[in-house]
């Protein structure tokens, strides 16, 4: 049974490092969105790192926009974005204020809240399909633009750590769904879990990594 007082919410210190450090990190812990009077929760299983001005992927490469503002604040906060016309994607923002990076919550496995979070997804056929994926994922915890610039460390959105650590198998593999700096090593989930992403690219792991 899940109970909220098992969990450490992360400070701003955990953030404000290494951006693939943090990626790697993620992995295990357990994102948490204020819903009526409870909570949304979710084991985060798979991240892609985003790595500002020499990552050709992320946002931030070589200028500041509107939309890629918050990315270069200091860690700690949320990145929100629309893509595709439909679809909300929501990272984390790493390291310190100017550098412009993030990690991408690509999968996240349902902890409690679930019946809200199929209700916002609408007809799922399989519980593993309900988060597999960046838009799934913000759909299923009705994440959108009112997201964007939270602070992690207050009550309305947080990741907290298990006080009981459990030992995880990390694969590495390249990032999914992009053209320039595809060939990066920034992609990690947990080992055979079922909610993360289902691509062709899962088999190609490029290293393993116990954390």
């Amino acid at each position: 049974m899940f109970n909220e007082s098992d969990y450490i919410k992360l400070n701003k210190s955990f953030y404000s490092r290494d951006t693939v450090t943090v990626a790697k990190e993620l992995l295990g812990k357990y994102i948490f969105k204020k819903s009526g009077k409870g909570h949304l929760v979710a084991k985060i299983v798979e991240t892609e790192a985003y790595l500002g001005d020499e990552d050709p992927a992320c946002h931030a490469f070589r200028k500041i926009t509107k939309r890629n503002e918050p990315m270069f604040e200091d860690g700690g906060i949320t990145y929100v974005y629309f893509i595709y016309g439909n679809y909300y994607c929501f990272n984390v923002v790493t390291e310190k204020q100017g550098i412009g990076s993030a990690v991408l919550i690509r999968g996240v496995e349902p902890v409690s809240g679930i019946q809200s979070m199929r209700k916002n997804r609408g007809v799922i056929h399989k519980d593993c399909d309900l988060t597999n994926g960046p838009s799934k994922f913000c759909l299923a915890f009705n994440i959108d633009k009112k997201d964007n610039r939270e602070y992690l460390t207050k009550e309305r959105i947080f990741i907290s750590k298990p006080k009981k650590k459990k030992s995880i198998i990390i694969s590495v593999a390249k990032r999914i769904g992009i053209k320039e700096g595809a060939d990066l090593p920034y992609r990690y989930f947990m080992k055979d879990n079922p909610y993360v992403t289902k691509h062709k690219l899962n088999k190609e792991i490029l290293t393993e990594i116990k954390l």
